[in-house]
């Protein structure tokens, strides 16, 4: 922010040098960053400014802060402007229809004053800040906007239609000049706060007022404005347009209810001194009641911990008496009462602050050395390190993508009863806007394109893998998820067997390392997905952790894949927690094992699940593993049939198996598999 040190001077008594207000205000937390001498005796300096210090966003705010540390008395800017009008009422009405976004609007009204230049003590003081004179009407307003941190308008009241103010949100698609110099006609929004009169928007709230009902050379009645407006709000409606203001600064920074009426009152007895007129009796107003003052306390045994200084409680209520707090010393506490001006005070820890600023930060203890602790990796990290390390080892390639994707690719992925999720707008920047406008529902879309990219460099069969975060909104809920994606080409006639297949292995490998080898995974068709054809649940110990399965070819042509395409999106985050698993070590075996293929032809309908279900039920003597070898369909197996191969291991503990004990097992098997499922038992 820029000051002039003399103006600043105004409030102070005994004045402070330029050296002096840089050394003080640097020392209350807001950093000098340049000066500048001026023609005459003054210098204009310009201070860092926090973001949670509206109030010292002009020279009073700033004068508070030097007499506090340095002792000097701060001379208040009041004033009582002679009220010699009939009653306001009469001139104006003001409806506030956004109490929330508007928690209260004022109006004060003048009539007869004369535009023009303002005296050379106004138009030199807003030029030592480096701000043009304009003319006496919208410099006084500028005066009180650097003075007090309050941001005021003036409307010619003869341009008011009605003559009424109206505070509402705009309609979808109205329009709106803003005043000043080239100004650009801007279409306004349904979530844009506005100032009306009967017929139009006459200024946006809190960031620019409008051309339309401006001062102009013919002006001479008055509608002065002070309001405040909600921070959020007004930050949004300027970033949306474009516009800024020295307004739309202050009110996103904060400005009280209760700061509006010494303003409004300061700015009518300026414009009354320097263009004359008639002010009228009484304000006309709309909004909320101003909230009673805010009461915080202190524990000053707190204090002293926090600081670790030995501080009396007698030196803190002296300091936050400097500081406007109204202190009141009462045992071991402290109890505040939190001016209007400072709105980023609302626990104690805000009030331990302030102590430790008066007593100058410089002053407390420094210690040398700390004592950490390292922390261990947490179990869902070495997790995730695990699973990385394998999937390299299996081939798959870890890609990193953006998380935004364009609508036409994120709504294939988008399940049944959910929405995608979108940037407004105003937020979305231009590397935003090349990547896409939503958040993706799955990072399967993403994946296809970085394989597509490759197919057209001449890279396949390529595996991909990315574990990312993913984004849905099912009617008023936002769901975000970490996935992990595996993506992997799978050509030839036989996909569905081979790309399935390999991630089914892939997939009992992470579920092995996980949970150990204990833990079942199971696959089972689902149809929920309609971007897998064919997709099944992956099941682990009965509960779904994913899907799996072929992306349906209609989609991946749609990304210019011309060959199948395998798909996984697994859900570990619950078992990774548990990482590592506890496993128990088995001594090796002391016997060996006799293995032995069966080959059954039964229908395609019949799943692994079930043939398994067959195997399990029978309870096979020795059994030691059942797997799956293979699937063949084609001839000389007819249409609608196909042949598994299913291989088991037999062991036993204490001896060597003859064939003779194993044989009486398969055969049982066979028996079963020909009763239950109609099998066809290749020999």
């Amino acid at each position: 922010m820029l000051t002039s040190v003399n103006w600043m001077n105004e409030y102070l008594d005994p004045p402070a040098s330029a050296r002096e207000q840089a050394e003080l205000l640097t020392r209350a937390g807001f950093p000098l960053e340049a000066s500048e001498a001026l023609n005459g005796s003054d210098t204009r300096q310009d201070y860092e400014m926090t973001s949670n210090r509206g109030g010292c966003v002009c020279h009073i705010g700033l004068a508070r802060e030097i007499a506090a540390i340095s002792g000097r008395r701060l001379i208040p800017c009041e004033a009582e402007p002679s009220v010699t009008g009939g009653p306001a009422r009469d001139a104006i009405t003001v409806t506030n229809r956004e109490w929330e976004l508007c928690p209260l609007y004022t109006g004060r009204v003048i009539r007869g004053v004369t535009i023009g230049p303002s005296p050379r003590w106004l138009a030199d003081r807003l030029r030592a800040i480096d701000q043009i004179p304009r003319n006496n009407i919208v410099d006084a307003t500028n005066f009180v906007l650097f003075e007090m941190g309050q941001p005021t308008h003036v409307f010619d009241l003869a341009k008011l239609a009605g003559p009424r103010i109206i505070v509402r949100l705009a309609d979808s698609g109205e329009r709106f000049v803003p005043i000043g110099e080239g100004a650009v006609e801007v279409t306004l929004t349904g979530e844009d706060l506005v100032i009306a009169d009967a017929e139009r928007a006459i200024a946006i709230a809190g960031v620019k007022g409008g051309a339309a009902t401006a001062v102009s050379e013919s002006t001479t009645d008055l509608l002065l404005e002070a309001a405040t407006f909600d921070p959020v709000a007004v930050r949004n409606t300027s970033r949306r347009h474009g516009i800024d203001s020295e307004s739309s600064y202050r009110f996103e920074r904060g400005v009280h209810p209760g700061q509006i009426e010494p303003a409004a009152r300061r700015l009518a007895g300026l414009i009354l001194d320097v263009a004359g007129g008639t002010l009228h009796e009484g304000v006309v107003s709309d909004g909320a009641p101003i909230p009673p003052p805010l009461t915080v306390s202190m524990r000053t045994g707190r204090c002293r911990d926090v600081l670790g200084v030995p501080i009396a409680d007698e030196q803190m209520a002296s300091w936050l008496a400097a500081l406007d707090f109204a202190p009141v010393l009462d045992g071991g506490s402290i109890h505040c009462t939190v001016p209007v001006h400072r709105l980023d005070i609302e626990r104690e820890i805000d009030l331990i602050e302030e102590v430790g600023r008066m007593m100058g930060h410089d002053t407390l203890p420094v210690t040398d050395t700390i004592e950490i602790r390292v922390v261990p990796v947490q179990p869902a990290q070495l997790a995730r390190r695990a699973i990385n390390d394998a999937l390299v080892g299996f081939g798959f390639v870890e890609t990193v993508t953006h998380g935004l994707l364009g609508t036409r690719d994120a709504e294939p992925f988008i399940p049944d009863g959910s929405e995608i999720l979108g940037l407004a707008a105003d937020t979305a920047t231009a590397e935003h806007t090349q990547a896409g406008s939503v958040l993706r529902p799955s990072v399967v879309p993403s994946l296809l394109r970085v394989l597509a990219r490759n197919h057209d460099n001449g890279v396949r069969p390529l595996k991909l893998f990315e574990s990312a975060a993913t984004f849905l909104r099912t009617g008023t809920t936002h769901m975000e998820r970490r996935q992990l994606t595996l993506v992997m080409d799978a050509p030839g006639s036989r996909a569905a067997d081979s790309g399935v297949r390999t991630l089914r292995g892939v997939i009992e490998r992470l579920i092995e390392i996980l949970m150990g080898p204990e833990a079942l995974v199971d696959i089972v068709p689902d149809d929920g997905a309609r971007w897998y054809a064919p997709g099944g649940a992956v099941l682990v110990s009965g509960l779904s952790i994913g899907r799996v399965g072929l992306l349906a070819p209609e989609i991946a042509r749609s990304f210019g894949l011309d060959e199948p395409v395998a798909v996984a999106e697994l859900d570990l985050s619950d078992i990774a927690e548990s990482y590592p698993p506890d496993t128990e070590a088995h001594g090796l075996a002391n016997f060996p094992a006799v293995e032995r293929d069966v080959s059954a032809i039964v229908s395609e309908q019949t799943t692994w699940a079930t043939l398994r279900g067959v195997i399990d039920g029978l309870r096979l003597e020795h059994v030691e593993a059942v797997e799956l070898v293979e699937i063949y369909r084609g001839k000389p197996i007819d249409s609608g049939r196909k042949s598994v191969t299913v291989r088991l291991r037999f062991r036993a503990p204490d001896r060597t198996l003859v064939h003779d004990s194993v044989d009486v097992q398969v055969e049982a098997l066979i028996g079963a598999l020909t009763a239950e499922l109609g099998a066809e038992i290749r020999r």
